[in-house]
This record gives structure tokens, sequence and C-alpha cells, in this order.
């Protein structure tokens, strides 16, 4: 971790909460390859800290304006965001500690049609007023009229380039895979823009104080709901209960899962800029369909 953990947590504590709470104990929580995380207990509460050495402010802040957005839509629980700030130049985030529960009985229907309620939060433009992050990759939100120009021009060519940039793919491979852009325009329907969790896999849910559905780690947009729902099969689904709960608050449109593999590309080509090439025969896979 670090020399003196106790004199970072009360420090950040402080300036979350503007108390001087006495640290009681401290568990570490695992935070994936991004951040680290730490349940500390306090003569104040619980709470959940995250922090990162090498990111700057700008991404916890994205992250709490990207958990105030979906707490707006009252669709599905999200951790209260207490405070962030920096301490002797390490970026925190202040959370809400999430106990976690056995999931209740009806957890994968309420997540479901919880997440169809969040998606009827729209705007007149895909995209958000702010960029923010996608683990640790800066995700481009600059706004768009149209779905699949937003698709290619704001999520696969970044991460696209990313790669090409580290080697990761050669000229020929970059070639080969733009070849689907012309082909997108007949591929992908239109639709209005939907509020995205942006980044909804099995580790982005947990069960929380009574076993409901609770959302974490946000990337949000507004993007096509198709996207998020695919993302949610790219490492083995969701329960098929969560599936039937949604169509039954708001249906896709018809083949909508012939498109997932599709809107996976996004995600796979952000796990080839942050975990390597290993990622990249899933993108060939898909890329060898269409092209």
């Amino acid at each position: 971790m670090f020399d003196d953990p106790s004199h970072f947590f009360e420090q950040a504590l402080f300036i979350a909460t503007g108390r001087e709470l006495q640290l009681k104990d401290m568990q570490m929580k695992g935070g994936g390859c991004i951040n680290q995380t730490v349940h500390l207990s306090t003569s104040g509460g619980d709470f959940f800290i995250k922090w990162n050495d090498s990111a700057g402010a700008e991404m916890f802040e994205a992250e709490a304006k990207g958990l105030a957005l979906l707490k707006q839509t009252g669709a599905l629980p999200v951790p209260a965001v207490i405070g962030q700030g920096q301490v002797e130049g390490r970026p925190f985030l202040l959370l809400q500690y999430l106990d976690s529960r056995s999931p209740s009985k009806n957890y994968w229907q309420a997540l479901g049609q919880g997440l169809a309620q969040q998606h009827a939060s729209t705007q007149d433009q895909y995209g958000l007023d702010h960029n923010n992050y996608i683990g640790r990759l800066p995700q481009n939100n600059e706004p768009l009229q149209n779905w699949t120009a937003f698709f290619i021009q704001r999520r696969l060519e970044p991460q696209l380039g990313l790669a090409y940039y580290n080697q990761q793919l050669d000229k020929a491979f970059l070639e080969r895979f733009r070849k689907l852009y012309p082909r997108l325009e007949e591929l992908l329907v239109e639709e209005p823009p939907a509020l995205l969790h942006g980044d909804l896999w099995s580790g982005n849910v947990m069960a929380g104080p009574e076993g409901a559905a609770w959302i974490i780690d946000p990337a949000v947009y507004y993007g096509h709901r198709e996207a998020e729902l695919a993302f949610t099969r790219l490492f083995g689904g969701f329960d098929p209960a969560f599936y039937s709960a949604y169509q039954e608050v708001k249906p896709l449109e018809k083949g909508w899962e012939e498109r997932f593999d599709i809107y996976n590309l996004y995600p796979l080509l952000v796990h080839v800029n942050l975990f390597g090439a290993g990622y990249l025969s899933g993108v060939e896979q898909i890329i060898r369909r269409y092209c």
C-alpha cells in the first residue's frame, strides 16, 4: 500500500466528511486492476475508499458524476458519493460502504426491470456533456446525432487506434477492421439515446442491503441500449430472468441478439488495451463474420 495508511485514510476522511473520524479498522477489498480499495470502519460509520497512485483526480470526478446521473433516475440503487479529493498527490473517492449480502429471490428480475427504467432516461444526442473513463482508459463522449457514427468515431476508432499505436495489432488487421464500418449503417438500428451504465458486467453488479441489486463503477453515457445488454453477455452473461424482465418493461428491436457481437467489439478492444493481445482473438472471430 504505502508507508502510513492510517494518516492517508484519516486525511481523506476529513477532506470528504469535514469531520475528524477515528479509524477503527481497515480491510483491503478487490479493486480490480485499476484502483486500490479499502473498507474503512470509523467512529462515524463504515466507508469505502478507492484511490489510484497513477491516475489524475479527473478519473474519480467523472465516476462521481456518473453515479450522480444514475442516482437521479431512481431506477437502480448506487452507492452514495461521500466526497473526493487528494492526499499527498493521491486522488481518492470516498463512497458509501455496501455490505455484500446474498441475492434476494427477485434479484435478477429487479435488475432487469430497473435497468429498463434507467434506459428510459434520454436526451437529444448520443454521448455526454463530459468525457470519462472505462477502466483507466479515457472515453470520449463528445455528442453526435447519429448512433452508428458515434459508435465508430467515439468508441471503436479510439480503441483501435490505441491498440495499433501500442503494437497490439498490425496495419493489415487495422485495415481489415475498418472494412466493417460501411456495413454498420445497415447492420445497426437507430433508436433514441438511453442512459447507459457503460461498463455493465457481473463484476459491477452486487447484492447489497436486503439482497437488492446495486450497480457500481460506471462509465456512463447516452448510447444504444443494445450496447449495454451486449456487455452483460460478454463474460458469461446474467441470469435468464434478467433478460426476460428487461424485455417485459422495454422490449428490444427484432434481431437484437444478432447484434451483440458487433457491440462487444468495443469492450473487447478495451480489454486488448488494458490487458494485452490475448483478447484480440475474440475481436478477430467477430470481424471474420462480417469482413
